[in-house]
């Protein structure tokens, strides 16, 4: 699932969604651990919501994303604001950008939709090779008693005068694992145009990602959870709903 129809309406479902709680979180974090970071590669950007916000900040800002339709919206936003941001397409677990960055971050359950625990790792080996010495890698990624006790076998809904969507997340073969089965309408003129999507996700344990980082060579620098720069557990960040990890090169 690339997300190239649902480009069109994807920011109309996302407009709650807390773009400005990242940017706070990226900002305290990097302030804490890398303040003379400059550069920053943002891994399932989207249409840029979140790295035209970093790139407000002064960061020199890169968007990856495989979805051309997302990335046209990215560049075409970044024009109209006239900020400089590399726009590039691409696969994660082919990442091959180039250059080194002294971040990466990837949020939005961005990992989650990297399915398999051999791409999974993959992924993490390309983002520790796109970084520099001592560079950082945030990432976020649900929760693994909120997908099993709060996600599965759950419908939810939302309409608008223009537009409306039916969300059913249906339990999968796994632990952690779920498939998002998605119809939207939208209007045009004077009919609703409908069209469905199915989107895959599996999160692990933390203690898992933990090792699958560790193997590829990151040093993990903490643990944290739904936007709390407080650090903690593992064990504690597994009865949450977003954890975050902060690695370094």
């Amino acid at each position: 699932m690339v997300y190239n129809k649902m480009a069109l309406v994807y920011d109309r479902f996302m407009e709650s969604a807390p773009y400005d709680q990242w940017t706070l979180f990226t900002k305290e974090i990097l302030e804490k651990f890398r303040p003379d970071a400059k550069n920053v590669i943002d891994l399932g950007c989207g249409t840029g919501n979140l790295t035209l916000r970093l790139a407000m900040l002064g960061y020199e800002m890169t968007g990856v994303d495989f979805a051309s339709d997302m990335l046209s919206i990215a560049q075409q936003r970044s024009g109209e604001q006239n900020t400089p941001i590399q726009w590039i397409q691409q696969d994660l677990t082919a990442l091959d950008v180039g250059k080194s960055y002294d971040v990466a971050i990837s949020y939005c359950d961005v990992i989650n939709y990297i399915t398999s625990e051999e791409k999974v790792q993959q992924v993490f080996s390309n983002v520790y090779e796109s970084l520099a010495n001592d560079g950082i890698f945030i990432f976020d990624a649900h929760a693994m008693s909120y997908v099993e006790n709060d996600l599965k076998d759950n419908i939810y809904s939302e309409m608008y005068e223009d537009m409306g969507y039916v969300w059913f997340c249906e339990a999968a073969s796994y632990p952690g694992e779920m498939y998002h089965d998605m119809t939207f309408f939208v209007k045009d003129k004077e009919q609703y145009d409908r069209f469905d999507e199915q989107h895959h996700q599996r999160t692990f344990p933390t203690n898992t990602y933990l090792t699958w980082l560790k193997n590829v060579g990151f040093d993990i620098i903490g643990i944290y959870a739904d936007f709390d720069t407080t650090c903690i557990t593992a064990e504690q960040a597994d009865h949450a709903q977003r954890i975050f990890i902060i690695c370094e090169k």
